[in-house]
């Protein structure tokens, strides 16, 4: 046993109060509020649509699409997208912070810990019965990477989230085709499962994953949290991860509010189509900054593309706009290295373009 190892075993040892009854609460929390947040809603909406239901509106045309950006245009945003989220959100945090004080650190490292592939195999295929948004997941990567996951688990497992959600793939075949379903399931897959092992080599992703967890353990030893009851330290962390997310969280999504109109101009009935190379990455790049609720994809490239929106631009959107956001990429500065997600931003805009390519070449 080399000597992180030793150090991860001992810092366990010395938690007092992790017994079962504290293990049973996190997975009690986990499979109600999943069920409760993710699982009723999502099978309400496939019933409602299988049945011939219609998704709804835009979430970009809350309020009336906006003409210019503005304050007013952000705050409508704002609220329209935080009735969504909040619940998600709120569940995100606390079992960000429950698999940091509730389970032990050994059974998170022996799951999805080391560089190796099991890690990254285990945290995508957890991630699909989460189906949580890319902001909603990102506390519980972070709580992951912080009770010992490597950096590719992480990143699996919080890509997996939006990329590979079943009820959302589901839901993309009812509306928009089969076609789309397969298009944005083989892509999601490739993304989740092949996506860290392009990044590693540039990002040196596995020095990363070696070092971290063991300064974490360190850290937190050094802090007395191991002189605290699991149920305290829960409490406290759950208070630290939402004061240092929440707020820069809640600013990036007012600004995105504001850049609604500029990011996502709206086709206009008559008029030319929005398509073209140019436009294609344009939208792919907005869509990798835009933050959406689960599933506001389908309504978004459905409305554009009978307003106008040519098919390889909305390919590229189908892809981007779940999978990673602005205000997700910076609650993930508490897990992993700018340059990580710098390159994540980059291959999720690059895999939008590769869906455009796909459907430019295709019959679809």
């Amino acid at each position: 046993m080399n000597q992180n190892n030793e150090t991860f075993v001992r810092a366990d040892r010395r938690l007092p109060g992790l017994s079962n009854a504290a293990i049973a609460a996190f997975a009690l929390l986990a499979a109600a509020g999943l069920q409760y947040v993710k699982w009723a809603p999502s099978w309400h909406r496939l019933r409602l649509i299988a049945a011939g239901g219609h998704m709804g509106g835009s979430i970009l045309a809350a309020g009336g699409y906006p003409d210019a950006a503005s304050w007013r245009a952000a705050w409508t945003y704002a609220w329209a997208y935080g009735r969504e989220i909040w619940k998600a959100l709120l569940l995100g945090l606390l079992l960000g912070t429950g698999v940091q004080a509730l389970i032990p650190g050994r059974w998170v490292r022996t799951l999805f810990g080391g560089a190796g592939y099991r890690g990254v195999g285990a945290a995508g295929l957890i991630a699909v019965p989460s189906m949580m948004c890319t902001c909603c997941a990102a506390p519980v990567a972070v709580g992951l990477r912080q009770a010992g996951a490597s950096a590719r688990a992480t990143l699996a497992y919080w890509l997996g989230n939006p990329a590979l959600n079943p009820a959302t793939l589901i839901l993309i075949g009812f509306v928009l085709g089969w076609k789309w379903l397969a298009l944005r399931l083989t892509l999601g897959v490739l993304l989740v499962f092949g996506g860290s092992y392009l990044l590693a080599g540039a990002t040196d992703l596995d020095r990363i994953s070696a070092s971290a967890p063991a300064a974490i353990d360190a850290s937190a030893a050094g802090a007395g949290g191991f002189a605290q009851s699991p149920w305290r330290r829960w409490s406290v962390e759950l208070w630290r991860l939402a004061i240092s997310l929440v707020p820069e969280y809640v600013a990036l999504i007012f600004l995105l509010g504001v850049a609604r109109a500029w990011l996502f101009p709206l086709p206009v009935e008559g008029h030319a189509v929005i398509s073209g190379v140019w436009w294609t990455v344009a939208l792919a790049a907005a869509g990798t900054l835009f933050a959406i609720p689960t599933a506001a994809e389908i309504p978004i490239v459905q409305t554009m593309m009978a307003a106008g929106l040519g098919i390889a631009p909305a390919a590229a959107l189908l892809v981007t706009l779940p999978t990673v956001s602005l205000p997700s990429l910076a609650m993930m500065t508490k897990a992993l290295p700018a340059k990580v997600l710098i390159a994540v931003g980059l291959l999720v805009t690059a895999t939008g373009l590769l869906a455009a390519a796909i459907v430019y070449a295709l019959p679809f």
